[in-house]
Parts: C-alpha cells; structure tokens; sequence
C-alpha cells in the first residue's frame, strides 16, 4: 500500500512540474496566455487532468512565475560592494541586471501581462522592484550622497527606472547595445 501511495505522490509531482515546464516553454516561445489545451498537450497531459495540479489557469500561471523566478533568485546578487571606484560598480551592477533581466525575460513578460487580474502577481512585481531598487541605495549610497538631499531623490528614481526591466526591455529595441547604453547613463546620473 505504501509504495502506491509513494508512486501517485511522484507521479503527481512529475506531472505538476511538466505542466510548470510546458507553461514555461511557452512562456519563452511567446505565447504569454496559452489556453489550458495548449499547456497539457506540451505537458503531455489531457486538459482535464491539468487542473488536478492547479485550481485554474491563474493559478498556474502565478506558479509558473513563481518557480521561475525562485530559479532566477542568485542573479539578484550584484558582484560589487559599496565601497568600490563607481566605474566598477556601474559596470557589474549591468551586467547584473542584464543577465537576471536575460534570464527571467519570458516569465517577467507574461507576469506583467497577467499582473492587472491577479493581485498575488502584481505584488510579487511591486516587491521586486522594491528591493532592485533598495539595492541601488545601498550600492550608490556614497554617489548619491555626494549629489546632496537636493539631486539625490531625484536621481535615484532616474537611476531606478533606467535599470528596470521595461526599460532594458525598450534598450533592447535601440541600435546602442543595452549594457552601453545603461552604463552612459548611470555614470551621467551619478556624476556629482
């Protein structure tokens, strides 16, 4: 009895991670809202028994987000320490972002997407960018002290919405590379 107990469990959790899968596959492929035929046929599954994995379409999607960004997690970590020449920490916080942003770029999109209609999303996306942006103070604080009280906010947001996703997202559409066009500007923003 033990061992089929032990052989559904698996095979619940094979078949959970294969939807988790399809649906990320699709997600990468550009299909950000695929229907629940779509998903199961990738996960090799019938679209009845999908939804004994997931309460609905949703909940799957907020799933498959999940899972990819807890993928992502050390990406968020940026290779420089406060204390290093500002020229060194622009260059490492970009290349940083560019590569959570490379890796996280499907989910993030289909995220955004379904964000408006799913109130578990939009604030994983607020709590996201809450701590990018946290990360930014501590990294610049000695930049951003030396623009003085007056500038400081100020080029913080700048600094914040500059390094964002929908904004590398945009570079990304320009002739410049992102990188070189992130690092331009965090060096002008920051220059006391």
């Amino acid at each position: 009895m033990r061992t089929e107990v032990d052989g559904r469990r698996a095979r619940r959790q094979h078949n959970r991670a294969a939807v988790l899968d399809a649906l990320a596959e699709l997600y990468s492929e550009g299909t950000y809202e695929p229907s629940a035929a779509e998903i199961a046929q990738r996960a090799g599954l019938s679209p009845r028994s999908l939804f004994r994995y997931f309460d609905d379409v949703d909940d799957l999607n907020r799933a498959t987000i999940d899972q990819q960004l807890e993928r992502a997690r050390p990406l968020l970590a940026v290779d420089a320490r406060p204390g290093d020449p500002t020229a060194t920490k622009v260059e490492r916080l970009v290349e940083a972002r560019l590569r959570l942003y490379d890796a996280i770029a499907p989910v993030a999109r289909a995220a955004r997407i379904c964000a408006w209609r799913h109130p578990v999303l939009a604030e994983q996306i607020a709590t996201t960018r809450s701590y990018l942006r946290h990360q930014l103070e501590r990294l610049f604080a000695a930049e951003l002290d030396a623009l003085g009280p007056e500038r400081a906010g100020a080029a913080l947001a700048a600094v914040d919405a500059l390094c964002s996703f929908e904004a590398v997202e945009l570079l990304r559409d320009g002739r410049e590379p992102p990188g070189a066009a992130l690092e331009h500007g965090l060096r002008r923003l920051l220059a006391p």
